[in-house]
């Protein structure tokens, strides 16, 4: 079973203890989608993403492949918000995370990752 958002603002965390209260980077995506693995746990597509704040290149880094992330957003088709949060965690992106540069040196990512935790509904 897939879950797919159409353009949402995902908010990234280190996952670390304690648990981080500021973000790293906002970014904005074209499309998310996830999936529930067999394992048990889920992985998952972000397309054609951008940050709107910070920076996303440690995700591509050696560093940052071996580190944990949180992702979350909210599901613009629920309208209660306290319904809407949606949160992934133990997010690793094993794989590199390729992106482009516009003529203004914008960077648009595109990964696949994999997460352990997951609040998707």
């Amino acid at each position: 079973m897939d879950f797919v958002w159409n353009k949402p603002v995902l908010t990234f965390y280190r996952e670390r203890i304690p648990r981080e209260n500021e973000p790293f980077a906002v970014a904005k995506a074209l499309k998310l989608v996830v999936s529930i693995s067999e394992n048990g746990g889920y992985w998952g597509t972000i397309n054609s993403f951008f940050p709107l704040m910070g920076n996303l290149d440690c995700l591509s880094s050696v560093e940052g492949k071996q580190d944990y992330y949180v992702i979350c957003w909210f599901d613009d088709k629920v309208e209660d918000l306290n319904e809407s949060f949606r949160r992934l965690a133990g997010v690793t992106f094993p794989y590199d995370v390729p992106y482009v540069d516009d003529m203004r040196g914008k960077r648009t990512y595109n990964a696949r990752f994999t997460a352990k935790i997951g609040k998707l509904e």
